[in-house]
């Protein structure tokens, strides 16, 4: 078995990408004067949710990639896993910042979700199958 150097690489720089929505949040309630909640602020309540939708699946994504690497998936495979959860979770943000209905809120929004819950689901049949 050997450490998931890829993983901990991609982790490295999802935190950055964890910080800066922290702090997006914190420059907003520092703005909308909201210790607790959004204050009726659209724009905090929506970034809000950006960073509560990451911290939702990056952990559980990259905990079973992490696995995967660990178990002797081919490097290949954990790169193309968490360069599509890098992807994903800078998607999302966009589309979450968008007018609805439009194009940037279909690519962002619904194509960072739809790459999270993919990987989610493949991570998870990939460690079942590799198990059975």
């Amino acid at each position: 078995m050997h450490l998931p150097s890829i993983t901990a690489i991609y982790l490295a720089v999802l935190a950055l990408l964890y910080a800066a929505l922290a702090i997006q949040v914190a420059r907003l309630r520092q703005n909308n004067r909201a210790s607790f909640g959004d204050n009726g602020s659209l724009e905090l309540r929506c970034a809000i949710r950006v960073h509560a939708n990451f911290v939702e699946y990056v952990p559980i994504i990259t905990l079973m990639v992490a696995m995967l690497e660990m178990s002797g998936l081919p490097a290949m495979r954990v790169h193309l896993l968490m360069g599509a959860l890098l992807a994903s979770r800078l998607l999302h943000p966009l589309g979450m910042y968008a007018a609805p209905n439009t194009l940037q809120f279909r690519i962002g929004r619904v194509g960072g979700a739809t790459i999270t819950f993919v990987l989610l689901i493949a991570c998870a049949v990939t460690i079942l199958w590799r198990l059975l």
